[in-house]
């Protein structure tokens, strides 16, 4: 197993070379004051990754509105008639359908022309039940592999996703995707202002190499480890362990407001203890309680994986690609990657 120190010297390049392209907290919390006016254009969202993307592909020519107050769970939000208002005024409205049912409302209500729907972009993945997968499978792995008249179908039986829809909207943690989304926002802000596309353009190219830079990172950190299984509150992290060959265990469904049975804790207990996994993750945004009675029953840690909905001080960064590395440290320790 590799020490923190071995770690850190691992994650270090990555570190510096998205050090350079990254935003801070601070500029976070400043854009979502009043934009300003000499703003080219206006943009408004209601999840962090996205409103990531925005300020690193627009910079100072976009101002940004996040709906979803700091450290507020984003699936929780209800509008304001302000923050209606906003939607309909933007001149994007940027969003994930099935993330937020008040967002999808507004946009459909206020601002169906302006809209960019992340769904209409990429490849979403059919959403999973507790475990991670189908409630009817009893050995506990994440069988989400795109057969998506199946998991829709146990999706709408078991009740975790109905506020999702069908499909898992956390496809930022997912860099390929967030590529593709960063290239088709470019695009679209080329429309809107058409004077500022060669920036947005270079913008979204910069974007795009930090992305690669987290991909490799991720790449080579979980190539080689000791155990594959990811046990986490709530199953929010398919994207990531699909693309990295790696066996999401979840407490409940793609949900994170369905409170897991007793049954559901009693299953994942048995699992923690069948395969002596070390490490029980819960989230930032989410309460430990059930991660701490799980470890509390096999001697397991609890620590934080960060499903990147927002930036808390509980975070293990201070913006998207700093948290990304952090996740890769915190899985690189549990599953014991060499």
């Amino acid at each position: 197993m590799r020490t923190p120190i071995v770690r850190a010297a691992a994650l270090g390049a990555a570190t510096l070379m998205i050090a350079a392209g990254c935003g801070t907290d601070e500029e976070v919390t400043d854009d979502a004051a009043a934009p300003p006016a000499e703003a080219a254009l206006t943009l408004v969202t209601g999840v962090y990754p996205l409103e990531w993307l925005a300020q690193e592909i627009g910079g100072d020519s976009v101002a940004v509105v996040q709906l979803t107050e700091p450290g507020a769970e984003p699936h929780d939000l209800e509008l304001t008639g302000r923050q209606i208002a906003e939607v309909s005024e933007a001149d994007i409205a940027f969003y994930v359908e099935g993330l937020q049912p008040a967002v999808d409302e507004a946009v459909d209500q206020e601002a169906a022309e302006t809209a960019l729907n992340v769904a209409d972009i990429v490849e979403l993945r059919p959403a999973t039940g507790a475990h991670g997968h189908d409630e009817d499978d009893d050995h506990g792995h994440d069988h989400d592999h795109g057969h998506e008249d199946e998991d829709d179908e146990h999706a709408e039986e078991d009740g975790h996703d109905h506020d999702h829809g069908d499909y898992d909207p956390h496809f930022w943690l997912d860099v390929e995707l967030m590529t593709e989304t960063a290239e088709a926002l470019a695009e679209r802000m080329g429309e809107v202002n058409p004077d500022g596309a060669d920036q947005y353009q270079e913008g979204a190219e910069r974007v795009t190499a930090e992305l690669a830079t987290l991909g490799e990172a991720y790449e080579s950190g979980l190539a080689s480890c000791e155990h594959r299984e990811v046990v986490v509150g709530h199953t929010a992290f398919t994207y990531l362990t699909e693309q990295y060959g790696l066996e999401q265990i979840g407490v409940s469904g793609v949900d994170p407001d369905t409170e897991p049975s007793p049954a559901q804790i009693a299953a994942i207990t048995d699992i923690v203890n069948e395969r002596d996994i070390t490490t029980i993750f819960t989230e930032p945004l989410m309460p430990a309680a059930t991660a701490d009675t799980i470890a509390a029953e096999t001697g397991a840690q609890v620590e934080v994986l960060d499903p990147l909905e927002g930036v808390t001080d509980q975070s293990p960064g201070d913006d998207y690609p700093s948290i990304m590395l952090g996740n890769l440290d915190a899985l690189s320790t549990a599953l014991a990657c060499e």
